[in-house]
């Protein structure tokens, strides 16, 4: 048997780290090629991390809700020697005296680099990979090599300050930095003596009444929630966009009582089971029919190139709300699906999301935005762009109210829709154009949409 251990691989777009989720193997469990062994969390989706061959494992370096960097291990396997030296991954090798990587015992792929999680992007051409960080409770040395008779070696006494700090996750540490506690006060309760952010409380607890650091006043009523993942992603992207580029607004109610009375006759042919349109769908296809007209909202702004880029595809970002936060999952060339392939595609894409299965590559790319806030119950909103797209469509609620019909006063259904725009590419009137073209399909969808 061989021992080799797995690092955390290129998950691609640019992610250089993730945050360890949950563990779906313990040490000694034995797992198969491509079993689900971790979830992790990037900044863009929850990323399941298959087995990379066949083996027991023997060690997990990292615990849960740590953040790991690309190229870090995660845990080491026991294999079967031939398999080992055919095809695995190769261990991070520890740097030696001069600052040089010590030759390594595993074999390499063909081209000398070391493989990479299928699916998730390639290695960069120089191999180049970030430093090792150091977690607490782990030396910051390589740790030494994994035996069946020795799953966890005892720490090194050459192991820098850094690795002897108590052991706590980054959520903890930051907690009790608010706190002003000192960690090494603090006894942990958890697994091997882990700090847990009860113990750090526990201890706050027991010394509000020390004059020597701040007080903090027992059973607050503040919540704090750590900015991290989706949620930090999304932060970071909305101020970007809200600050990197001059936005504006225009607004078009709309009397969509016809798109409504077509989509309850699709509803109701058979082969429309599987794809059936709704409101979403419809608005999508109208919006993709008068890109045809205004292109220039299918645009972005390259600052280096100093040069507008108008694509002559249509990438549809579709936002999503999901229980880890704003997600806007893409749907490739979506102006060449017809109308029962893009709600099927609305459809899968929006359950994807929610379960938080869409692929980091799944996330960007988009050229235009949809946003649904009519499924809250909302009438209208003013979007903010998706950071390096020139537009994005705030679809309202439909109302059923009063409303002008053939010279009369009738009780119709409405709908308001919104658009933001990027005024540096899209001016005023190329916008309500574009606005206006959709609301006229929506109002009289079956002369254009049965024709696409």
């Amino acid at each position: 048997m061989a021992v080799r251990e797995f690092a955390l691989p290129d998950l691609g777009e640019g992610l250089t780290e993730s945050e360890l989720v949950a563990w779906k193997v313990a040490v000694g469990d034995t797992v198969q090629l491509n079993q689900i062994i971790a979830e992790v969390e990037t900044a863009k989706a929850l990323v399941e991390l298959p087995a990379p061959y066949d083996g027991r494992v023997a060690r997990l370096f990292v615990e849960p809700g740590v953040t790991v960097a690309v190229g870090e291990p995660l845990v080491a396997f026991e294999v079967d020697a031939g398999e080992a030296a055919a095809d695995a991954p190769v261990a991070p090798a520890a740097p030696d005296a001069a600052g040089a990587p010590a030759p390594s015992a595993g074999g390499l792929s063909a081209d000398g680099r070391e493989p990479t999680l299928v699916g998730y992007g390639a290695r960069p051409e120089s191999g180049a990979r970030p430093a090792r960080r150091a977690r607490p409770g782990l030396a910051a040395t390589a740790p030494a090599p994994v035996t069946p008779a020795a799953a966890a070696p005892a720490p090194s006494t050459t192991a820098t300050a850094l690795a002897e700090r108590p052991r706590a996750t980054p959520p903890v540490r930051k907690f009790a930095r608010e706190l002003g506690v000192d960690l090494a006060s603090v006894a942990g309760s958890g697994d091997r003596g882990l700090i847990t952010r009860g113990d750090v409380q526990l201890y706050v607890d027991q010394h509000t009444t020390d004059s020597a650091g701040p007080t903090v006043e027992a059973g607050s009523r503040e919540k704090r929630i750590p900015i991290r993942g989706v949620r930090k992603a999304t932060a970071d992207a909305m101020v970007r966009s809200a600050f990197g580029a001059p936005q504006a607004t225009v607004f078009l109610t709309v009397d969509v009582t016809p798109t409504m009375e077509l989509i309850a006759r699709l509803r109701e042919r058979a082969e429309q089971t599987e794809a059936r349109p709704g409101l979403l769908s419809v608005v999508a296809k109208a919006l993709l029919l008068a890109v045809r007209r205004t292109p220039e909202v299918n645009s972005r702004w390259d600052d280096a190139a100093n040069e507008i880029v108008e694509a002559e595809y249509v990438h549809l970002g579709i936002a999503a709300a999901t229980p880890r936060g704003l997600m806007v999952p893409v749907i490739r060339d979506a102006d060449r699906m017809t109308l029962g392939d893009l709600s099927g595609a609305i459809r899968s894409l929006a359950e994807t999301a929610r379960a938080g299965r869409t692929a980091p590559a799944d996330l960007s790319g988009g050229t235009i935005t949809i946003t649904n806030v009519g499924v809250f119950g909302v009438d209208a909103g003013t979007p903010i762009l998706t950071p390096g797209e020139a537009a994005i469509l705030a679809v309202g609620a439909v109302r059923r109210q009063p409303w002008e019909h053939d010279g009369g006063i009738a009780l119709r259904q409405v709908l308001t829709l919104a658009l933001t725009f990027d005024h540096r590419i899209v001016d005023g009137e190329q916008a309500s154009r574009f606005l206006a073209d959709i609301g006229r399909i929506l109002a009289d969808p079956a002369s254009v949409l049965t024709l696409v």
